[in-house]
């Protein structure tokens, strides 16, 4: 909540991730914005160059988990 703008957020994360967990993160969060486009999770897991099974795992915490991920389709207005 102290993140004033992209660059700090930029910077705070890649001083508390590595470069494998900023990439894994950004590849779940475009996972979560195809389905939230209903493609195909196959599809999805050969363009975003993940298993099937972390599509299903975003999907399950999109549908399952804490709101997080269906908060921001929310107010991207992709859900």
């Amino acid at each position: 909540m102290q993140l004033k703008n992209i660059d700090e957020a930029h910077r705070f994360f890649r001083d508390l991730c590595t470069l494998e967990e900023i990439d894994e993160m950004a590849r779940r969060w475009q996972v979560a914005m195809m389905l939230a486009k209903n493609r195909p999770y196959r599809k999805i897991a050969q363009e975003v160059s993940v298993s099937t099974s972390t599509v299903t795992r975003v999907s399950h915490w999109i549908n399952q988990g804490m709101g997080g991920y269906k908060l921001i389709l929310q107010r991207l207005k992709l859900l």
